[in-house]
């Protein structure tokens, strides 16, 4: 049975945790580099950080979906580079297994193309996301080519976003922008702001004390007395 076969039997089944027959088996590589590490921390780190008062979400990176019919860990397994599920306890877990989790598929879902795993990105995951998992926003970004697309899921069916006059793309889930900064994917508020790292927001707070104390100087006012 080949996998459009098996994607075409999931269409009509109507269930909490929809399970696919057939061999769907996972070849999830190694991280390719060291850049494809930096860009899944540096999504979680700024992520977490924003939503630090949160715990209705889960966003992980690299880590296997379990989704077998027969609820074995054994087959029907995927590695998406990041991912986050909502309506759920931000907790750590080793795995996420949908039967575990109230039949929970991702919300959002993005991969990091590389040259070893970019077909299968863009060809026979984006039809288990659209089909199977039924995730949707998904997006896939190469760090090295800089090329990035998203989907949003409409009737079943992944649409291409069109990207906003700052090449931005729009996540209905995440209620946030993606787009390239500085080589890399960030995520930015409705208004087009960099979401911060806990280390920018630091950095940035302490620009803010230094202009204060300078303007306070100025007035011949000593900001150490105040």
């Amino acid at each position: 049975m080949t996998i459009a076969q098996e994607l075409d039997d999931q269409k009509g089944i109507c269930q909490d945790v929809i399970f696919p027959p057939g061999d769907l088996y996972s070849d999830e590589p190694p991280l390719e580099s060291e850049l494809h590490l930096e860009q899944i921390m540096l999504l979680l780190k700024c992520l977490k950080w924003l939503w630090r008062d949160r715990n209705d979400f889960y966003a992980a990176g690299n880590l296997t979906i379990y989704y077998s019919p027969r609820q074995l860990k054994s087959e029907h397994f995927r590695g998406p580079d990041f991912f986050v599920v909502f309506g759920t306890e931000r907790k750590t877990r080793k795995s996420w297994v949908v039967w575990e989790e109230d039949g929970k598929y991702p919300n959002v879902i993005l991969e990091i193309l590389s040259d070893s795993t970019a077909n299968t990105d863009k060809d026979l995951k984006k039809k288990i996301y659209q089909d199977i998992f039924r995730t949707p926003d998904y997006f896939w970004f190469d760090p090295f080519t800089q090329e990035f697309a998203g989907f949003h899921l409409v009737d079943g069916e992944y649409q291409p976003l069109q990207p906003s006059e700052q090449g931005y793309l729009w996540s209905h889930q995440l209620g946030l922008y993606l787009g390239v900064y500085q080589g890399l994917l960030r995520f930015f508020t409705r208004d087009g702001q960099l979401v911060p790292t806990p280390e920018e927001t630091a950095e940035q707070a302490e620009q803010k004390a230094e202009r204060l104390a300078a303007k306070l100087r100025e007035l011949n006012i000593d900001p150490d007395t105040i």
